[in-house]
């Protein structure tokens, strides 16, 4: 078998993995690639490959770079079955939906530039059909059902713990008369989630490829950072000031309700009004709930016993642009949830512009911000900052909590590594910035010392031998 590391390799974004095996080929993951503007543009229209001779695409979550060119992909002629959980496809819906919209917006944007310069108009990169008639080629899998999907070859998913749905990716191979399993961690949770199972363990492992976004860093406390983040908010609403909360769409969001949920219930939270504004959020905890099977014992019995944990009376969903621009005339404390996480899109940055220079107001992140983004200049201290193409000076208070974070830090990589069973024989590091893969590929040099240990460039080879 032979894997070609198309994405994701030394960078974080564009996940995609080309397998072949038995005269088959295998497509793992096929994230969009998001970088600078020229770049992705090429990278994510025109694939290394021949997207008709696939014969089978699997996908471990529904993060948009993991699964955001999948209608790319069938447009260009793949015609096989997109293997994934249910709760996967359920996401994944509603995110390529999301995703078709912000493409057509993006071409509208180049072409309005192109043409100042007398050029041709761009199209988007796929259509609100396109999306929808990929996810027509989903096939779903509960957790533990081993499914073939091509000659030799048995997909197994195991919950990894990091978004609802998500999965590691078990290959039992047969070739040439021998017999090995793959593993493809997808991204790993982070353990002891509020809503999320832990990553389960996998044995018999005998070829790794494992994710390294926090390969080289550990999180802060979490107990410290809940209590930092709890004193923040009582200060913010008892000083009559309002709460932004970036907050990516999956998982973030429903997240973060459910710890404002714990402590309302508890007393502790002045009772404000707290709205989630952002479509894709709503439709997103909407699908959350149709899913206790990925949830954890507390929540699956709070869930059961007691109440619905994404909603409270006072807590308000918005969909209708005309109630979010009703926010801006809030007069009283409140709590605004919206997405985008990075400050990049959505409806965050109206909320950014119009509260960003009150200095009773609190901006709260809980997720990663990649950089040059908009949430990432806030972070930094950067004033003022630039929104909508117009400077606001920053006067609000600004704080970052990384204990949300849906990724395992260093310690809880090895921790997942060290619970695998098998003899392994080589481990494939991805999903990391260069510094973060290189240092946690020496750990697991460490770690594993009779395992080969690489960090593979893009469309680099290697043979599972």
């Amino acid at each position: 078998m032979k894997i070609h590391f198309l994405g994701a390799t030394r960078t974080t974004t564009g996940s995609m993995y080309l397998l072949e095996v038995n005269g088959r080929r295998i497509l793992l993951e096929c994230g969009l690639y998001q970088g600078r503007r020229d770049e992705s543009i090429e990278r994510n229209r025109h694939f290394p490959f021949d997207p008709a001779a696939l014969d089978a695409a699997i996908l471990s979550h529904a993060h948009i770079d993991h699964c955001g060119n999948l209608p790319n992909l069938c447009r260009q002629g793949f015609k096989g079955n997109i293997h994934c959980t249910f709760a996967t496809r359920d996401l994944a819906s509603v995110m390529l939906e999301d995703s078709a919209h912000i493409q057509i917006a993006d071409a509208a944007f180049v072409t309005k530039q192109r043409a100042r310069k007398g050029l041709p108009a761009v199209e988007p990169l796929y259509s609100v059909n396109d999306a929808e008639m990929a996810i027509r080629q989903f096939v779903t899998i509960g957790y533990d059902r081993p499914m073939p999907v091509a000659d030799g070859v048995t997909v197994t998913f195991k919950d990894a713990g990091h978004i609802l749905g998500s999965a590691q990716v078990i290959l039992d191979v047969r070739e040439g008369g021998k017999k090995f399993r793959y593993l493809f961690s997808g991204d790993v949770g982070r353990g002891n989630d509020t809503i999320l199972r832990n990553p389960e363990p996998v044995d018999q492992v005998d070829y790794l490829q494992i994710e390294s976004t926090y390969g080289d860093r550990e999180h802060s406390d979490r107990a410290n950072s809940e209590a930092e983040m709890l004193r923040l908010l009582q200060q913010t609403l008892e000083g009559s000031g309002k709460v932004i909360i970036p907050a990516f769409a999956v998982g973030r969001t429903q997240q973060i309700v459910y710890a404002l949920n714990q402590l309302h219930l508890a007393g502790q939270l002045p009772r404000v009004p707290i709205y989630v504004d952002s479509p894709l959020s709503v439709n997103a905890t909407e699908i959350f709930r149709l899913h206790p099977e990925c949830f954890n014992d507390t929540i699956y019995r709070f869930l059961r016993e007691k109440a619905n944990p994404f909603g409270m009376e006072n807590l308000t969903y918005i969909r209708e642009l005309a109630h979010s621009k009703a926010l801006n005339e809030l007069k009283t404390p409140a709590i605004i949830i919206s997405a985008s996480g990075m400050c990049e899109a959505g409806r965050v940055r109206h909320h950014l512009a119009n509260h960003i220079g009150d200095a009773k107001n609190l901006i709260l992140f809980i997720g990663y911000c990649a950089q040059h983004t908009l949430g990432a200049q806030i972070r930094e201290g950067r004033n003022p900052v630039n929104i909508f193409g117009e400077p606001h000076e920053v006067r609000a208070n600004i704080a970052a909590f990384d204990s949300f974070s849906g990724h395992a830090d260093r310690s809880e990589l090895i921790g997942y590594v060290k619970n695998l069973q098998g003899d392994i024989k080589k481990i494939a590091v991805i999903h990391g910035e260069e510094p973060q893969s290189l240092a946690f590929a020496q750990t697991l040099r460490e770690l594993k010392p009779n395992a080969e240990v690489i960090v593979p460039v893009r469309q680099q080879v290697m043979e599972a031998d």
